[in-house]
């Protein structure tokens, strides 16, 4: 069956998957419906989170992920209106992609003086 999960920075190597930690446990969302999914990761970034992906992914495949690292999943019914904890981890096993590095503008070969010398010219215009 397929289901829909939250995944951030899908498809790189920072992949990390939502989860919902109770007490030392953690557990994956299993969503029966994509507009159930992305209700929950909107009501997720309004709790500053990252936009996360809604991703369609066979539920035999996460079952086995949750089984190789020893987390819990539940299946979301369509229609269900999950809704995220109020309280949020403060570290995740997962970083936020780096915004990318604006180039530094080079530096003006323009010389003071120059500079000057052209806004009395166009001062002059007026």
């Amino acid at each position: 069956m397929r289901v829909f999960v939250l995944l951030f920075n899908a498809r790189t190597e920072n992949e990390g998957i939502h989860t919902i930690q109770l007490g030392n446990r953690n557990k994956v969302l299993m969503f029966e419906s994509e507009d159930d999914a992305t209700r929950f990761g909107v009501m997720l970034e309004a709790q500053d989170f990252p936009e996360p992906s809604v991703e369609a992914i066979d539920d035999e495949e996460i079952k086995e992920f949750c089984d190789s690292v020893d987390y819990d999943w539940e299946l979301v019914p369509a229609g269900a209106l999950a809704i995220p904890p109020e309280d949020n981890v403060t570290q995740t096993q997962w970083q936020p992609e780096p915004e990318p590095e604006l180039e530094p503008e080079p530096d003006s070969e323009v010389s003071q003086n120059e500079l000057d010398s052209i806004r009395r010219r166009l001062e002059g215009l007026l």
